[in-house]
């Protein structure tokens, strides 16, 4: 369930809109087993190490045809190279990397990079599935000013990059959160206020130790409203209120 009365906001920011707890520092989670791999025929640990450095040459050497190839089907069916092209000319070039920690177990494999780039230094956590493709991914934002990470995802969605915007949400979320449901919700919402013009301003509207709400302002061609991103104290977004009664612009 996506949506909540804008009036209980308040009450709710120690807990996600979904009900997804805040998680722990992206070291130390452990996302569920995905239930899209094949039993019983898991890669090895060795198996999953060759399929992350094969992920992260591609994405050192900004091969978007390639990147698009280690896509789940899930994933590759809301993008397209030429998606992926795109996004990876937004963003700095990886100079190089380095494995944290590779698992793996009968449902699926988790890897920890750190990439360096040319803007500094990121945590990126993969789930591969049994084939060695990429599920779903976390970047580690722990540092980011949370009005900023609200606003990258924001921008991510209105410009249909869901896979992007999906690696923003807390590992727990994202497997409801998939890039499908980020796009249904997306055209739904445009039904009601028509076609995205663009993203404005994203305000941090309150905080607590462990939860920050920031509005983002979104303009579309017949209303404009904010939409509600909650956040947790590593910045993994926990809950996403998309306006259910836009108002028209003044």
């Amino acid at each position: 369930m996506l949506r909540l009365l804008r009036p209980a906001l308040p009450a709710l920011l120690a807990t996600s809109l979904l009900g997804a707890a805040a998680l722990p520092p992206l070291a130390h989670a452990q996302p569920k087993a995905s239930s899209t791999a094949s039993s019983g025929s898991a890669l090895s640990v060795e198996q999953a190490r060759a399929a992350a450095i094969r992920i992260l040459n591609a994405v050192k050497s900004g091969n978007a045809q390639a990147r698009f190839a280690q896509f789940s089907p899930e994933m590759q069916a809301v993008t397209s190279p030429s998606m992926i092209a795109a996004t990876m000319r937004t963003q700095p070039k990886v100079l190089s990397y380095e494995l944290l920690s590779v698992r793996s177990g009968m449902s699926g494999s988790t890897v920890e990079a750190e990439l360096t780039t040319k803007a500094g230094k990121r945590v990126v956590f993969m789930v591969l599935n049994s084939t060695g493709k990429i599920e779903r991914y976390y970047i580690d934002r722990a540092d980011d000013a949370s009005s900023t990470v609200a606003l990258q995802f924001v921008q991510a969605v209105s410009t249909g990059n869901f896979i992007t915007a999906q690696s923003f949400l807390s590992p727990g979320v994202q497997e409801e959160l998939t890039p499908a449901v980020l796009q249904s919700k997306w055209l739904e919402l445009q039904r009601e206020t028509g076609t995205f013009v663009k993203v404005g301003r994203a305000v941090e509207a309150e905080t607590t130790p462990d939860t920050r709400l920031v509005l983002v302002n979104v303009h579309f061609n017949r209303l404009t409203d904010n939409i509600y991103v909650i956040l947790n104290s590593e910045n993994q977004i926990t809950g996403v209120d998309f306006p259910e009664n836009p108002a028209s612009p003044s």
